[in-house]
């Protein structure tokens, strides 16, 4: 594996955070939370490839930072905790996490977790959606020339149905079903709410092709 491959570890025990970084360290580029108060602002500083997080931590827990991080980045994240209560792993799958493992675990387990993670995010990383001179990448992100920038899961699963329907009119209950699985998504007036959010976003890196078909939907022209 490539030592580029960056992986972020939220843990608090000292023990098994030496454990985990002396280990991973053979194969990664590995760091760890600092300050327990930003572990969000922390994650998106570092761009990391995958993120393995406990569920008990100071201040907030692992559930509450899943959350938070799956409002802008798709990252896979592992949580590891002491927990083998069944409950607990549901809640994690649920709040956004891609795996569960409990401690104590085997490392040989967890390699090829990780592995795993990371084969099919370079394989998607390597795909993206064209307009103009943008690229719509399935990392999450939506770059130019001279500028990128992240989405969030639902801004890219907005511009992913636009881009592959390009000089199509796509209609707001496209959208909705898109996003039916997104608790934001309940109606119409909360899809325009989005869009506009989004298309302000958009506006940083001078995209401004998103036209509203009044009573039908949105086009990419």
């Amino acid at each position: 594996m490539k030592k580029a491959m960056k992986i972020y570890l939220v843990e608090d025990d000292p023990t098994i955070l030496s454990l985990l970084k002396s280990h991973l360290e053979k194969d990664y580029q590995v760091a760890a939370v600092s300050n327990f108060r930003d572990i969000k602002n922390e994650i998106l500083d570092f761009e990391p490839d995958l993120i393995l997080m406990d569920i008990t931590l100071p201040f907030f827990n692992g559930f509450y930072w899943t959350s938070e991080i799956r409002k802008q980045s798709t990252v896979p994240i592992i949580f590891i905790s002491s927990s083998n209560d069944e409950m607990d792993a549901v809640m994690a799958l649920n709040m956004g996490g891609d795996d569960y493992i409990t401690k104590p675990f085997s490392l040989t387990i967890l390699d090829a977790k990780i592995a795993a993670f990371l084969r099919r995010a370079t394989q998607f990383a390597t795909d993206s959606l064209s307009y103009k001179n943008y690229q719509l990448h399935f990392d999450s992100s939506l770059s130019n020339e001279v500028q990128k920038i992240s989405l969030s899961p639902t801004e890219h699963k907005i511009l992913s149905l636009l881009f592959s329907n390009q000089g199509a009119i796509v209609s707001k209950e496209e959208l909705l079903k898109s996003l039916w699985d997104n608790d934001q998504f309940i109606d119409q007036n909360t899809l325009n709410v989005n869009m506009t959010r989004l298309r302000k976003k958009l506006l940083d890196i001078d995209f401004d092709y998103i036209h509203t078909v009044r009573g039908v939907g949105y086009i990419l022209k």
